[in-house]
């Protein structure tokens, strides 16, 4: 064994972190900004239509993957765009306050969202080469956990902050603005512990960068059609893009409907509540059930588990056709009900996880998953930006029966893949 492996750290030295890392920027731009211009009075549809588009470099990001593994070291990367990262808040704390925030806000989650996928692509990239396949089944579950951990600190205490801070201060604007001002040092001072803390894997080496421009081009394209070779892709492609579907079209809706008033069939929440019951119950038990899920998934294998799994995450859906109908106003009733959808859901995400590891596998594997996570990222996007308007037209209560009914793809999908016995399983010492 290699010094630089012997030296290594723990995984639980840099795995929690990294991955808390990766969460931040992304439920800022897909969660963060939806309660944003909520409280800023922007109506449901052109939050879904317009942040939904900010899932397009997560879409797209398969298409400078390749640049990942062959300029410089992943770590490198990482380091750097946390930086970047860290720079885009504070370019949005700066663009709040002026008269076209929309528009300004806009254009810098969507620069904040390239450097976010960028940066999946290195973390999800050295995660792999870091860790051996068993290693890798058995973390996913706490990779998911920190990644939803990052969730609550962005949709729970976040966005209590701000609303603690807008009744202290009375302007939401001020509120949103000193949120991204602590966001902001909070990413310099990852960007600097990664620095330290990550170890130096000798597969993460250095790119073949510019002494292979002349065969750029080739290879580029030669990581694409690779994966485009995997048996069963169209199977493949269908399960990543639809086992989510349901999901796409409520996570736009689910704060929005926390946050309306009940003359339009919403909950009327306050802020600091919907951090709370949404951002912090509710994601607690979504961290709950992605550890469980992963754990699950390291004693019994992927193929085992994944009906249970896929069961567990979509059926609790139904908890909000109940919330719908019954208009609770109390806290307590809320969380719980939230609490048992996320549960389920953190437990079937593990599962997704996991499938795209397994399809990934390869020579290619940085490229390959970016890929996976390409078609997940569409798979969010195209329904996501559908959702406000069909909300609008239909109503809440309507709307939410109808994610019960969107989870039949889902299950044709999962019926049609194929996982190898024991993949995912920890192997016996």
């Amino acid at each position: 064994m290699s010094a630089t492996h012997s030296a290594a750290p723990n995984p639980w030295a840099w795995i929690p972190t990294l991955y808390f890392a990766q969460g931040i920027p992304y439920v800022v731009v897909m969660t963060l900004s939806v309660i944003l211009y909520k409280n800023m009075g922007v109506n449901n549809t052109d939050i879904a239509l317009y942040t939904s588009w900010l899932y397009l470099p997560w879409v797209i990001k398969p298409l400078w993957s390749p640049l990942v593994e062959l300029f410089s070291t992943k770590r490198v990367w990482i380091v750097a765009l946390q930086f970047a990262v860290g720079a885009s808040f504070a370019c949005v704390a700066l663009t709040i306050p002026g008269p076209g925030y929309f528009k300004m806000t806009l254009a810098v989650f969507w620069l904040m969202a390239f450097a976010s996928a960028s940066h999946d692509i290195a973390a999800d990239g050295f995660y792999m080469l870091a860790l051996p396949e068993h290693s890798q089944a058995a973390f996913v579950g706490v990779r998911s956990t920190f990644y939803r951990l990052a969730n609550i600190g962005g949709q729970g205490g976040l966005v209590y902050l701000a609303g603690e801070l807008q009744e202290r201060t009375g302007s939401m604007q001020t509120a949103w603005t000193i949120v991204f001002w602590v966001l902001t040092g909070l990413f310099v001072a990852m960007a600097l512990v990664h620095w330290l803390v990550l170890p130096k894997p000798a597969a993460d080496m250095r790119g073949a960068g510019h002494a292979r421009l002349r065969d750029l081009v080739r290879d580029f394209f030669s990581v694409f059609a690779d994966f485009f070779k995997k048996p069963g892709i169209l199977v493949v492609l269908g399960f990543l893009l639809l086992y989510r579907f349901p999901e796409a079209q409520l996570l736009k809706l689910a704060t929005p409907f926390l946050l309306d008033k009940t003359e339009l069939g919403g909950l009327g929440l306050s802020t600091k509540a919907v951090g709370i019951a949404y951002g912090t119950v509710g994601l607690t038990a979504l961290t709950l059930g992605g550890l469980l899920g992963g754990w699950v998934i390291s004693r019994v294998g992927l193929k085992r588990a994944l009906w249970p799994l896929i069961l567990l995450m979509h059926v609790p859906n139904a908890v909000f056709v109940l919330l719908a109908i019954s208009q609770p106003q109390d806290v307590v009733t809320v969380s719980a009900a939230l609490a048992i959808e996320q549960f389920g859901y953190g437990l079937g995400f593990t599962a997704y996880l996991m499938y795209m590891i397994l399809v990934a596998d390869g020579p290619h594997k940085t490229a390959h998953y970016a890929i996976c996570t390409g078609f997940m990222a569409l798979g969010m996007m195209l329904p996501g930006m559908w959702s406000g308007w069909l909300q609008q037209q239909l109503g809440y209560l309507p709307f939410f029966v109808w994610v019960l009914v969107a989870t039949i793809p889902s299950f044709a999908m999962a019926a049609l893949i194929k996982i190898p016995d024991g993949f995912g399983k920890k192997a016996l010492p």
